[in-house]
C-alpha cells in the first residue's frame, strides 16, 4: 500500500510532509505535490504533517477522489523530486478548505 495526495493540496503546496519523508517520495508540481507510490514505503510520518489533510493511505482515499491515485502515480513520473521543505504558496490559506479543486490542478 501507498499514501496519496488528494484534493487538499491543489494551490496550497504545503511542504512539511516533505520534511518528515525518509525516503524522498514527494514530487513537486506548480500548486501540487505528489507521491510516488514506486519509492513510498507506507511509514504514514507525512499523514500527520499535513496541515490540510490532504494525505491518505491508499485504501482510505475519499471515494469521490479516487482519480488521485492515479494522479500521483502519472505525474510523479514527470516531476521533480522535492526534498527540503518550502513556504506554501501565498494564497494556500485562502484556498485551504475550497472543495472540488482538481480543475484548478497545473501540470
Amino acid at each position: 500500500m501507498t499514501y496519496v495526495v488528494t484534493e487538499a493540496c491543489v494551490k496550497c503546496k504545503y511542504t512539511d510532509c516533505v520534511d518528515v519523508c525518509p525516503v524522498d517520495c514527494f514530487h513537486e508540481g506548480p500548486n501540487f505535490l505528489v507521491i510516488d507510490p514506486e519509492e513510498c514505503i507506507d511509514c504514514t510520518l507525512c499523514v500527520a504533517e499535513c496541515p490540510v489533510e490532504a494525505i491518505y493511505a491508499e485504501d482510505d482515499v475519499p471515494d469521490d477522489q479516487r482519480a488521485y491515485t492515479a494522479l500521483n502515480a502519472e505525474l510523479a513520473k514527470q516531476w521533480k523530486v522535492i526534498i527540503e521543505r518550502k513556504d506554501p504558496l501565498p494564497d494556500a490559506d485562502d484556498w485551504a478548505g475550497v472543495k472540488d479543486k482538481l480543475q484548478y490542478l497545473e501540470r
